[in-house]
């Protein structure tokens, strides 16, 4: 029987009767209930938070039925039934002062009708209160809690503080009896996206165990690549067949696009199980995780708060501070570690310290595609479009072609809204940005030894070293890369080196000029090396046919001030008394 792929299946029940494939994940919840009582979880969102939850809630019921064959099911457990009180904010949109307070009245008017609705018209913490305590009353067992992405209300009202401030209010309110009905409560956990640890509702919840970057715990959401040996070999088998490519190549294309996350400093590996499952379905690598949402709120934030996009490929923090989000967004790297954008790439123990990187080729591109429509100004598609045509023109070395194309790009852009103090980082993320979707080699600010290079790009046959300036000349950007011995790492590469220099003008919010310089490297390295073993006599003579064919590969092209497009060929004047005589 063919595999069905629970693609969106949130309920674990349905999962279960309806014959869906299950990744066994029971152990860890066993795990739980012997450790403790009160838990916190953070994980991206598709990641199986809800599942888990589910789960949960279907073990304190008292399905064992549910549960058959699997880890947990030979557990020292009574399977006695608990009262659940199972709230998922993740189906609503909160945008007004009300919107939350009418989620939780519309879950305890059905907890009211089975336990008393005597504190209906009470504020809604007291209200919660007297559920929990009539819950235990009426059934003698002890009350299950569990909230999932509670901090949703808190996400969607990001920029309005007014209204995150009341939410914060609320929640603390109601969050607070997990505290306060400790006698009645028998487990309780929360999870979301988003620890915002600075916020007061976690002050008070100081009894909540948070695992989010436990080692014991980091593969309880997620897959791990034996998880998706064992449970769907078959489906890679499929995928294989139906793209002709081999197993193997099979496995290396999920691990590209879907592996890396981290949740711990000694995690494994783990897959986006969202992706994953949707990838088998459709025997196709897609990018599933953003089609699904687009990351709006982050996107928005990081061209809010004016952030290098470089700065993101070698980002540092202490572990500690992973999990300390504030709840106004001004620190970006736990958000966008929280929210599943970067991932813990190395652990340094001596310092607790971590190093942070995109996990996989999904969220790179992805995330790269949403940041360049927002810099680009671009919601219709045309930045990808210009990407690939971006691709042709630096593969074949038509610079300006790709110069061009880069400076209508700039051009199309609306600067209305935008501080004229930051249009250099914009023009260094919209560069970064095009260079990254291009799929090249790409080297943000190379460092060398005298200097670092602004952006170095490499292609199969060519190896591009650009310098930017702003309001100044691409002369001076040209000189820089000469005078600083840029070239000094690739003299010894046999590709062919264009040195690009652009100015961008605030005048004009554009690219003003450029030069470029394409080196013949290779040919005049040899030339000059040929030289040393030949006769002095005959070394004049080589000389000047070596000055030659540095002229030659020595070509420059600028682009008019008002960029109307016709090239002006400024190469130049060929040294008298060079012409090469005929080489011995």
């Amino acid at each position: 029987m063919a595999k069905i792929y629970p693609i969106g299946v949130q309920n674990f029940a349905t999962l279960r009767e309806d014959g869906y494939t299950y990744v066994d994940k029971t152990g860890f919840i066993e795990k739980l209930i012997k450790s403790g009582k009160y838990f916190f979880l953070s994980r991206p969102r598709r990641f199986g938070k809800s599942l888990l939850l589910s789960t949960i809630e279907a073990f304190y019921l008292g399905r064992k039925d549910l549960f058959d064959g699997l880890a947990i099911s030979h557990a020292d457990h009574d399977w006695q039934p608990h009262p659940v009180l199972h709230i998922a904010l993740n189906a609503c949109e909160y945008n007004d002062s009300e919107s939350l307070l009418e989620k939780f009245g519309y879950e305890f008017s059905r907890w009211e009708k089975l336990y008393g609705n005597e504190m209906a018209s009470a504020p809604h913490a007291e209200r919660f209160r007297f559920i929990i305590e009539q819950a235990y009353a009426h059934t003698g067992r002890k009350v299950v809690i569990l909230i999932d992405e509670y901090d949703k209300p808190l996400l969607d009202s990001v920029y309005n503080k007014e209204l995150q401030d009341t939410y914060r209010s609320q929640l603390k309110a109601i969050y607070g009896n997990l505290k306060n009905c400790d006698r009645y409560i028998e487990f309780a956990m929360l999870t979301g996206v988003s620890r915002f640890g600075k916020l007061s509702i976690f002050s008070d919840l100081n009894n909540l165990n948070d695992i989010s970057l436990s080692d014991e715990y980091s593969a309880i959401c997620g897959m791990t690549a034996g998880e998706i040996t064992a449970n769907f070999s078959e489906g890679i088998r499929e995928f294989a067949d139906k793209n002709s490519i081999s197993v193997e190549e099979t496995y290396a294309k999920f691990k590209e696009n879907y592996d890396g996350y981290h949740f711990s400093p000694s995690s494994p590996d783990m897959y986006n199980p969202f992706s994953v499952l949707c990838a088998l379905d459709d025997s196709r690598i897609g990018a599933y995780w953003f089609s699904t949402g687009t990351p709006t709120f982050l996107i928005d934030m990081i061209r809010r708060m004016e952030i290098d996009l470089r700065d993101l490929e070698h980002m540092q923090a202490d572990i500690n501070d992973l999990m300390d989000a504030s709840y106004d967004l001004s620190s970006t790297l736990p958000i966008m570690y929280q929210s599943g954008y970067l991932t813990i790439k190395s652990y340094d123990g001596r310092f607790d310290t971590v190093a942070l990187g995109y996990p996989n080729r999904e969220v790179e591109r992805g995330f790269l595609n949403g940041l360049m429509k927002i810099f680009t100004n671009s919601n219709s598609g045309r930045s990808e479009f210009d990407v690939s045509r971006f691709v042709l023109d630096v593969e074949a070395g038509r610079v300006d072609d790709f110069m061009s194309r880069l400076q209508a790009l700039f051009s199309g852009y609306h600067y209305d809204q935008m501080d004229l103090g930051h249009l250099e980082l914009h023009y260094r993320n919209v560069i970064y940005l095009v260079m990254k979707l291009m799929g090249f080699y790409t080297h943000a600010e190379m460092q060398t030894a005298s200097g670092r290079i602004d952006l170095v790009v490499e292609t199969p046959d060519f190896l591009y070293l650009f310098e930017f300036k702003v309001n100044q000349n691409a002369q001076k950007a040209i000189e820089q890369i000469n005078g600083r011995d840029y070239l000094m790492p690739f003299q010894a590469d046999g590709r062919k080196i264009i040195k690009v220099g652009a100015n961008f003008d605030d005048s004009i919010r554009s690219i003003s000029a450029w030069l470029v310089e394409m080196e013949g490297l290779k040919t005049f390295l040899s030339l000059l090396s040929f030289c040393l073993f030949v006769s002095s006599s005959r070394q004049r003579r080589l000389e000047k046919s070596l000055t030659f064919y540095k002229w030659l590969f020595h070509t420059r092209y600028t682009m008019p001030p008002a960029g109307r497009g016709n090239i002006d060929s400024r190469r130049p004047s060929r040294p008298s008394g060079i012409w090469p005589s005929v080489v011995p």
